[in-house]
């Protein structure tokens, strides 16, 4: 899914379950099962060429994950005193994105990293079909607006 899915979800879990040692985990369990769900994102292009990857890191970095943060800010923050949860919510909901960082961009292929990266692939079902694959992440949104 995309950061914009993720991270809201993960701010949501945060937000009703205050006990960090319950949610965290839990939000990090949420990634791989949102992960299951067939969507699509740009890091289908993550693994593929090096250009297409390039154009996919570039869209993650200054779409994605902007607007996940203002995804978050408008669903939890807004017009509130500031609250830390929801923003570790969203951070550990990155998480597993994050460890992925040195398997795909510094060719860092040590055995933790590997066996991380080939569960994050295996746990990972994607759509090449952008309407089918952004509705599940909308319905995502639209879920997390009224549980929250």
């Amino acid at each position: 899914m995309l950061s914009i899915a993720h991270g809201p979800t993960g701010a949501l879990i945060a937000s009703k379950i205050p006990n960090p040692y319950i949610s965290i985990p839990l939000i990090i369990i949420s990634h791989f099962i949102e992960d299951r769900i067939p969507h699509w994102d740009v890091g289908q292009g993550l693994t593929s060429k090096k250009k297409r990857r390039q154009t996919a890191f570039l869209q993650e970095l200054f779409f994605d994950f902007p607007l996940s943060i203002l995804i978050v800010y408008l669903f939890f923050q807004i017009g509130r005193p500031f609250d830390w949860r929801p923003w570790m919510g969203w951070f550990f909901s990155l998480v597993p994105d994050f460890l992925e960082f040195p398997y795909l961009f510094l060719n860092h292929r040590g055995f933790l990293i590997r066996k991380f990266a080939a569960f994050h692939t295996w746990s990972h079902r994607s759509t090449p079909n952008k309407f089918w694959g952004l509705l599940p992440q909308v319905l995502v949104l639209l879920l997390i607006l009224l549980l929250k």
